[in-house]
């Protein structure tokens, strides 16, 4: 009797040599990949997020074929010249020429792909089988559950469920952690020492003419530079865990302290870069996290706890959280608007031409390295489009875009719910925004720039400031209440009438002259 033929999807953020999938080589399976014109276009990607997609997505599919597995790769040129635009047209093309008796693929974590593919199985005539990515340390309905009847997600508390869950840092009876304390986030807000200096991080250049001019060729619009056409990111497993061991090395000792400071001089500091690695599924969260608890209990007189917490909660708190929070709001939640902000995003954030320096630069290096830490997302660009009034849906596509490691079920969670408050406040307790005094506080940016951190009016007055004073105006009826922005709105109401008039005036020409800022 003839075995029945399987053919199985592997999705570009499916990347995962340890799945399950892969633990024995059968002759009846083949396994697929297919570069599409809708994953290249569905938003404007900056270049290196597309070339280190299909990099690694090419990579996997030889490190497949390595382990014994039969593996069919379609290139965008391929599935063009075969004009199967989406991933389900190829998936049932190739289907129809193997003849297979039956489809499986593994779960998607974008809202989108998951419709297209319960589509595909609805229409498909024959037997379709989907399973779980074997990636994240929590399911998609856990959060959901969690807070069910709840009007606001407290990160915190979902966090504390998962430390328990998977044991991490607690103690034996696996109730309390091992300090006593759950979190050290106010250790965690360092600025940097004038003579500090920064470990500069592994790299893995590789030349990517080829797939640089191939998606010139075919007319994909892109956003961003690649200098020398040269990619640096890990794009295989064997590139992730060196920069995984890396991380823990040079730059978890002082991660904590300094995760939420930013400079001039580097764009990395302490921070891991590990995002598109785990978020394309080459190491796993577990993988990342036990790698970081060994570290400081191997190194404990160099490593101290507020290090190790702070990153564990990035990705077992997080990380988690926000995956959550996209599968128990979606679709609906690509829609919020809760502050009805209506402005477009400037024209400058595809370009880095403003002579606001902590945008400047901020902006310039998203451009030419598809990278920003989270406070550069979510302080700066972030602060600045929510207290300018930028419709939602502008801030969406940007981040989407421009960053190596955005994957709607983390960038929209961020962006809409965290930095922009589009979600009503089930994400954040209050609106993350600020003043000119934050960034100076945090950053070295302000040094130098065109625009007086101090000033509210006037025309050398950081636009920050104005902005930051009219945002609290428009929107006292939202937030006058809130118990965490009392002390602000206190402080505005001590301006005089003359001063608030003149802040406000500021603001408007701000809004007005956003182009030429």
């Amino acid at each position: 009797m003839t075995q029945p033929k399987t053919l199985r999807l592997i999705l570009g953020d499916q990347l995962n040599e340890n799945h399950s999938w892969f633990n024995k080589v059968d002759s009846s399976v083949t396994y697929c990949l297919f570069e599409t014109w809708s994953e290249s276009n569905y938003t404007k990607h900056h270049v290196q997020k597309v070339v280190a997609f299909f990099l690694a997505m090419r990579h996997f599919a030889d490190r497949l074929r390595t382990l014994g597995h039969t593996v069919v790769y379609r290139t965008l040129e391929e599935t063009r010249e075969l004009q199967l635009e989406t991933i389900t047209d190829n998936l049932a093309h190739l289907a129809n020429v193997l003849e297979v008796d039956e489809v499986g693929y593994q779960l998607p974590d974008e809202w989108r792909l998951d419709q297209e593919l319960i589509s595909f199985s609805e229409n498909f005539g024959g037997v379709t089988q989907s399973y779980k990515s074997e990636h994240f340390l929590s399911s998609r309905n856990d959060l959901e559950e969690l807070f069910k009847g709840k009007k606001t997600y407290l990160m915190e508390t979902f966090y504390r469920m998962m430390r328990k869950r998977h044991l991490v840092m607690m103690e034996p009876n696996g109730e309390e952690p091992e300090t006593g304390q759950w979190n050290y986030d106010h250790d965690n807000r360092g600025s940097l020492p004038k003579d500090i200096e920064f470990p500069e991080a592994v790299s893995f250049p590789r030349d990517v003419t080829e797939l640089v001019e191939m998606l010139n060729r075919n007319g994909v619009e892109t956003m961003g530079r690649i200098k020398d056409n040269t990619l640096s990111y890990p794009i295989t497993r064997v590139d992730c865990l060196k920069a995984l061991e890396d991380f823990v090395i040079n730059r978890l000792p002082l991660f904590g302290t300094y995760q939420d400071a930013m400079t001039v001089k580097h764009p990395l500091l302490y921070h891991a870069n590990l995002s598109f690695a785990m978020n394309t599924k080459l190491i796993s969260p577990k993988e990342v996290i036990d790698a970081a608890v060994q570290a400081y209990r191997d190194r404990p007189e160099e490593i101290t706890i507020n290090q190790v917490e702070g990153f564990v909660r990035q990705i077992l708190g997080w990380r988690e959280y926000m995956r959550g929070v996209y599968w128990a709001k979606m679709p609906q939640f690509s829609a919020t608007n809760d502050l009805d902000h209506q402005r477009k995003l400037p024209g400058w954030f595809w370009t880095g031409d403003t002579k606001m320096n902590c945008l400047s630069h901020s902006i310039n290096q998203s451009l030419d390295l598809a990278y920003a830490h989270h406070i550069q997302r979510l302080m700066v660009t972030g602060n600045f489009a929510l207290i300018l009034g930028v419709h939602p849906d502008e801030v969406d596509h940007w981040y989407l875009g421009v960053y190596i490691d955005a994957i709607e079920w983390v960038e929209i969670t961020n962006t809409r719910g965290m930095s922009q408050r589009a979600d009503g406040g089930l994400v954040a307790t209050k609106p993350y925004c600020s003043s000119a005094n934050y960034i100076n506080k945090m950053s070295d940016y302000c040094k130098g720039c065109h625009y007086n951190h101090k000033l509210k009016t006037g025309e050398k007055a950081c636009p920050f400031n104005a902005l930051y004073w009219d945002f609290l105006d428009r929107h006292r009826e939202k937030f006058g209440n809130n118990f965490r922005m009392a002390f602000m709105y206190k402080t505005w109401d001590r301006y005089s009438g003359e001063d608030k008039a003149a802040i406000l005036e500021r603001a408007a020409w701000v809004k007005e002259h956003q182009e030429k800022l």
